[in-house]
């Protein structure tokens, strides 16, 4: 059994994986989450936040080998991560999250698929240094099967997210460490087809199906501790 070291998405933050780590404790499954820089409670300044920087926060946060999960754009850090310290990562798990293309940063693989809901939900900041997420469009696109108090919760915490980082691609993108995914059939924002194309290159064994939005650590977080755990154990 490996600890699990989770990695929130876009405008997200450690806070969001509360109640999975609370699930994951009751089972028994070592667990934690950190804050991506300029993310949380991470001061970094936004126009200093890098793709490099993401990575540098998650290795230093690993003292032996961990299951890495990243959620969403979350994909990107945790892929660079085990490209530099692949002896640092048991596996790597993709959870409705941007799987790298060589060459492609997560702001290109917007192109490889034609339904791209988020699009127009992003708002840019005034020196497009970083974007947020236009609140009428929140609900729908994330947390649409979450409980009750979801979207206030979230509201409360989000904070903008650095442009730099998706616009920064990896090359190569297939690091040398075990890869799964956890595809969201319910997801409004990363479109479950878009999810499954860039899943193409993991093995179907390690690929699975949760029946919930982009958000499942609010939805469903003892179903998603549970499948955690499983591949941690593995």
């Amino acid at each position: 059994m490996s600890e699990l070291l989770l990695i929130h998405g876009s405008c997200h933050g450690a806070w969001c994986w509360d109640e999975t780590l609370a699930a994951l404790g009751a089972m028994g499954q070592p667990a934690r989450a950190i804050d991506l820089p300029g993310h949380g409670a991470d001061q970094t300044p936004r126009d200093r936040v890098t793709l490099d920087g993401y990575a540098d926060a998650i290795l230093a946060a690993i003292d032996a080998p961990v299951t890495l999960v990243g959620h969403s754009m979350g994909g990107f850090p945790i892929t660079a991560a085990a490209l530099r310290a692949p002896e640092k990562i048991a596996r790597l798990v993709y959870l409705c999250a941007y799987i790298p293309q060589p060459g492609k940063s997560l702001a290109d693989m917007r192109h490889l698929w034609p339904e791209q809901p988020l699009l127009p939900a992003i708002v840019p900041d005034a020196d497009r240094v970083a974007f947020s997420f236009a609140p009428d469009r929140q609900l729908d696109l994330f947390y649409h099967d979450c409980p009750s108090g979801t979207l206030e919760h979230a509201r409360a915490h989000l904070t903008p997210q650095p442009l730099a980082p998706q616009r920064t691609p990896l090359d190569p993108a297939t690091p040398r460490v075990e890869r799964h995914a956890i595809l969201c059939e319910d997801d409004r924002a990363v479109p479950v087809g878009f999810q499954a194309l860039m899943a193409e290159g993991i093995p179907a064994g390690n690929i699975q199906r949760m029946p919930t939005s982009h958000s499942p650590f609010f939805a469903a977080p003892e179903d998603l501790a549970r499948r955690l755990a499983a591949i941690a154990a593995t």
